[in-house]
C-alpha cells in the first residue's frame, strides 16, 4: 500500500509575500535593472539613517580631522537657536519678527536656491544673525560623490555671500546625514560642519503645543544647539508660534542666546565633560 503524504497548505502570508515577491521582479523587468537600486534604498537611505558614503578620494583631505560639533562644551547657560531649510515665504519672516522682537540672533541653515529664490525675504534682516550652508538644494549628500558634493556646497556658498556680505564657515548636512564625501569637502572649503543635540518635535507635540515648549525650556542644558525649520510641514507651526515662550522661559532660567559660532568661541578648550544623562544627541 502506497504511503499518504500530506502537503500543507500555503498561509495567506505566505501567498502575499510570493505574490509581492512577483510583482517586485515583474516592476523592475518593466523598468530595467539600473532603476532597482534607487527603489529598495541601496543608493538612497531612509531618513532616519542608513548607509554613508565613503570617503571616495582621500587624497583630497586637507587636514588630519574635520570639527563636527553636536553642542558647544560648557557650563555657562547659554544656547543656539538654528533654523534649516529656509529661506521662506510662509514662515521665515515670522520667524525674523519674533527674534527681533525678543532681541535673539539665530543661526539660519539656508538652502541655496531658496536663498536665490527668496533672498528679498531677508535681504537687510540678518544683521546679528548667523547664516550657515545647507547645501544648494537640499539633497542627500552622504549619497553624492565629492564633485557633485562639493558642487552643491559651492553654488550655496556663492548665493550666501552674495545676499548677506559675508562668508559662511559653518555647513549641515540635509537631514544630518554624513558621507565620506561631505567630509572631504567640507575640509577642503574651510567649513565646520554643526549638527545638534536637541529638535523641536512637532508630530510628537501635535495635540499639545505647549509641551513642546516645556520640553524645549525644561529639558535645555549649557551649550545646546537647537533644531528648528523655517521650512516644511504645517506641523512646523506647533514650534514656530511657541518660539516667543520657549525664549521668555529660557530667559527666566537664566539662558542667553548666541549664534553658533559665538557659542563655540566661548566654550572652553577643555571643560570638564557634561554628566552622560544631560546629554542625549540625536540626528533625524
Amino acid at each position: 500500500m502506497a504511503a499518504h503524504v500530506r502537503i500543507p497548505r500555503p498561509s495567506r502570508r505566505t501567498l502575499l509575500r510570493g505574490g509581492l515577491l512577483a510583482l517586485a521582479g515583474a516592476a523592475a523587468g518593466a523598468v530595467g535593472a539600473s532603476e532597482v537600486p534607487r527603489w529598495c534604498g541601496w543608493d538612497r537611505p531612509p531618513l532616519g539613517g542608513g548607509y554613508a558614503a565613503a570617503a571616495d578620494t582621500p587624497a583630497a583631505a586637507r587636514h588630519a580631522d574635520v570639527t563636527v560639533r553636536y553642542y558647544a562644551e560648557t557650563r555657562e547657560k547659554v544656547v543656539a537657536l538654528t533654523f534649516d531649510d529656509g529661506p521662506g515665504p510662509r514662515w521665515t519672516p515670522m520667524v525674523l519678527d519674533t527674534l527681533a522682537a525678543a532681541g535673539v540672533p539665530a543661526t539660519f541653515f539656508m538652502v541655496g536656491r531658496r536663498l536665490r529664490e527668496h533672498a528679498a525675504l531677508v535681504r537687510g534682516r540678518l544683521d546679528g544673525h548667523e547664516v550657515g550652508n545647507h547645501s544648494w538644494s537640499h539633497d542627500d549628500l552622504a549619497t553624492l560623490d565629492l564633485p557633485r558634493v562639493t558642487a552643491e556646497l559651492s553654488r550655496a556658498h556663492d548665493v550666501i555671500g552674495e545676499v548677506t556680505g559675508r562668508a559662511p564657515t559653518l555647513m549641515r548636512p540635509p537631514f544630518g546625514h554624513l558621507g565620506g564625501s561631505t567630509l572631504l569637502a567640507a575640509d577642503s572649503m574651510g567649513y565646520d560642519i554643526v549638527l545638534w543635540n536637541r529638535q523641536m518635535r512637532e508630530r510628537a507635540y501635535a495635540a499639545d503645543p505647549g509641551a513642546q515648549v516645556r520640553a524645549i525650556v525644561d529639558g535645555a542644558r549649557p551649550g545646546d544647539i537647537v533644531l528648528a525649520h523655517d521650512v516644511g510641514a504645517d506641523r512646523r507651526l506647533v514650534a514656530l508660534r511657541g518660539l516667543g515662550a520657549m525664549i521668555a522661559g529660557l530667559r527666566d532660567r537664566g539662558y542667553r542666546f548666541a549664534t553658533v559660532s559665538q557659542l563655540l568661541a566661548a566654550a572652553p578648550d577643555r571643560p570638564s565633560a557634561p554628566a552622560p544623562s544631560a546629554r542625549s544627541p540625536h540626528s533625524s
